[in-house]
């Protein structure tokens, strides 16, 4: 028995490495609206935004626009600003949790969930040649696997761009589907050796194995359907592909590839959920006025020279959000907007860098089919969990789910369009 289970874990652990064994969540029987398209691109600012510029003062519909805010003016009723929901407790560190919402992710001993990204892949991303894309201007990137691992997030913009669109030779194409056919025979022995130990396994170590079996028939169907992509020539589009910005320090240009990706990938329909973790450097950004590296400023402990510093790298980062919102408003799908069928969601770990503090995250929803042009207000001393939001986002994914981790239902005022 003892060698039989060797056996079967040396063989769990190659197929736990294949592409999406992470993503093995039982899919619904009704898991995603065919007609029309629904798609999310989750951002995150690590550093936050400074509240005072970025928080209303006043709730509802009539509102006035804060300074940040009145950056988007043009496209107010596109969007929803909420205020008041906290993130897990944890400064910094607490970024691991932005889309889990999972408490303590990011210290010792403790493991991550699933975020909302994965969540929803595993019941709409086989609809697309990339299930999900995880972006990143620091190089970590914001998506966790069902078993609390981080998945790698893209950094290079060119490398993405030819993933994407550009065909790779013959030989190329052949090579991945040999990688395909090699992994299904992977496969196949892993369940042999599986099935064999059935009968000797106690009630409670079956239940675990027959949901083991069908996480290798969910890989196996993910499996057939990469071997479709592989086959399928990729989306032609007349833009140059981009040149990586080797500055890190850059902090906007490096932003706005990974946003002119994004559209690019939505356009495209080559995917339906993205995550993109924007960049923040020690050293001076390329921005007029700008002294001070960006994570210095967000320590600004009130000074008004730091402020004033860290206000012109934030407006910066709001316009370059704006021309997203632009690109997916402006670009059309069967007579409707790209905005109205995707969600754009901005928020940080950060509800004021300065003092580390999760609480009152600075967050906003645009796009989406969502019935927007509002402040949504919570008590930041008593707030709904903010996997209330995930569960509302993946609803209007068309993901019948009504919790999502720590979340207890969906977010109040956070309704759709009729």
């Amino acid at each position: 028995m003892a060698t039989s289970r060797r056996r079967f874990l040396r063989a769990a652990g190659v197929s736990l490495a294949l592409p999406w064994l992470d993503a093995f969540v039982p899919r619904m029987a009704r898991g995603a609206a065919a007609d029309p398209p629904r798609r999310m691109i989750c951002i995150c600012a690590p550093l936050g935004f400074y509240p005072g510029s970025f928080i209303p003062t006043a709730t509802g519909r009539s509102y006035e626009l804060s300074p940040y805010l009145e950056l988007l003016s043009e496209y107010r009723d596109d969007f929803t600003v909420i205020s008041g929901l906290a993130g897990i407790n944890g400064g910094h560190q607490a970024i691991d949790g932005f889309l889990t919402g999972i408490p303590g992710a990011g210290q010792p001993g403790i493991r991550n969930g699933i975020s909302v990204d994965q969540f929803a892949a595993a019941h709409i991303g086989a609809k697309t040649r990339f299930p999900c894309l995880a972006l990143s201007g620091e190089g970590l990137g914001l998506s966790w696997t069902r078993t609390g691992a981080r998945i790698p997030a893209h950094n290079s913009p060119s490398r993405l761009f030819a993933e994407m669109f550009l065909e790779g030779q013959d030989d190329e194409v052949r090579a991945q589907l040999q990688n395909l056919a090699e992994g299904r025979s992977i496969l196949d022995d892993v369940r042999g050796q599986a099935r064999s130990l059935e009968s000797k396994l106690g009630a409670d170590d079956r239940e675990k194995l027959v949901e083991y079996l069908t996480s290798i028939r969910e890989l196996e169907q993910r499996l057939v359907a990469d071997e479709k992509w592989v086959r399928t020539p990729k989306p032609k589009v007349s833009v140059e592909p981009p040149q990586d910005i080797t500055n890190r320090s850059d902090l906007i240009g490096r932003t706005r590839l990974l946003f002119d990706l994004a559209h690019l990938a939505i356009q495209t329909d080559s995917t339906r959920l993205i995550t993109i973790m924007l960049a923040g450097a020690t050293s001076a950004p390329p921005i007029p006025g700008v002294t001070q590296g960006h994570h210095d400023l967000s320590h600004h402990g009130k000074d008004p020279g730091k402020l004033a510093q860290l206000q012109l790298i934030e407006v910066e980062c709001l316009k370059v959000l704006r021309e997203l919102v632009s690109k997916l408003k402006q670009s059309q799908e069967n007579g409707e907007s790209l905005l109205e069928r995707t969600m754009v969601y901005l928020g940080s770990n950060l509800g004021d860098a300065s003092s580390h503090s999760n609480k009152n995250l600075p967050l906003l929803v645009a796009g989406g089919g969502f019935r927007h042009g509002q402040h949504l207000a919570f008590d930041p001393q008593n707030p709904p969990p903010l996997c209330n939001l995930y569960v509302s986002m993946l609803q209007r994914l068309g993901i019948e789910v009504d919790k999502f981790n720590t979340g207890t239902g969906t977010l109040t005022g956070l309704d759709f369009r009729l």
